[in-house]
């Protein structure tokens, strides 16, 4: 729904940008601060029913009424971590997942940059932009399907290899074709890898922690996406362009999929389920 909401936009405001004639908008510049407002309008829009339907728990009383927000909100990441590691398969996880979601982001933060560089227009940019947001709607669903089959972290590792595959076929794409059809590849994974990685995290959370653990995974993964863009700046700086740089993103693929392949994803589950049991919430 994420793809189809947000692309439903996204395409009114590429309209906008491309034919701003056609909206009595006096050029393209007032079409993307246009855009810019749009957005803004179409949270506030989408956010109502939430405000108005999803009741707001009373706030727990932590016993650190006293100290500063930034201190008590580290010190509870410190703490939420040092629970995630007593469950060994739920940690392994989560540092593969750092690794490898980190090659993803950068891919999808790099793109435009890259592309720019190596020549490809705005419009051929942005048209890929659709392209990506479209096809990752059937191909979400797919994921879904495939993982019934083959199975959870053997469809995420499927993901992975694609992945592997773009960042070599970048360093060949030369036309707004190649990128038009690094696009769809990146469509096609994209939405079910990330997707099935919450999927696959999710059961391995014990679900009277669910609360504090997906927020940890939210936001500890955040921090763990400097390493890529870092990456692609260190190697573009040393080689002199970016060709190198898209290549090297690789190596997150192959370390993240190394230690997803040692996660034990049903011993993982077993001891999640055990300690639901154990809390009267199975």
């Amino acid at each position: 729904m994420g793809y189809v909401g947000g692309g439903i936009l996204l395409i009114i405001n590429v309209l906008w940008y491309m034919k701003p004639e056609w909206f009595f908008m006096p050029g393209a510049g007032f079409a993307l601060r246009a855009s810019f407002f749009s957005v803004a309008v179409w949270w506030a829009i989408f956010t109502i029913p939430l405000l108005r339907n999803v009741p707001e728990p009373p706030a727990a009383r932590t016993g650190q009424e006293g100290v500063s927000a930034l201190r008590a909100g580290f010190g509870r990441l410190a703490h939420t971590f040092r629970q995630i590691a007593r469950y060994k398969q739920l940690l392994l996880f989560l540092v593969a997942f750092w690794i490898y979601n980190d090659g993803i982001g950068t891919i999808i933060k790099m793109a435009t940059a890259y592309g720019d560089e190596i020549g490809i227009g705005v419009t051929d940019m942005t048209i890929a932009l659709v392209i990506t947001q479209f096809v990752g709607i059937p191909f979400s669903f797919g994921f879904g399907w495939l993982a019934r089959r083959l199975g959870t972290k053997r469809s995420i590792l499927l993901g992975i290899g694609v992945y592997m595959l773009i960042s070599v076929a970048g360093y060949f794409m030369q036309t707004a074709t190649h990128f038009y059809i690094l696009a769809f590849a990146v469509g096609m994974v994209q939405g079910g890898t990330q997707a099935l990685s919450r999927s696959l995290y999710g059961a391995m959370v014990p679900k009277n922690q669910s609360a504090e653990f997906f927020g940890f995974f939210s936001t500890s993964s955040k921090f763990a996406g400097i390493a890529g863009p870092l990456l692609f700046g260190v190697v573009s700086q040393a080689a002199g362009g970016s060709r190198l740089s898209i290549v090297s993103l690789i190596v997150f693929f192959i370390v993240g999929g190394l230690l997803l392949t040692r996660v034990d994803e049903q011993e993982g589950i077993r001891v999640a389920q055990e300690e639901n049991r154990a809390a009267g919430l199975a």
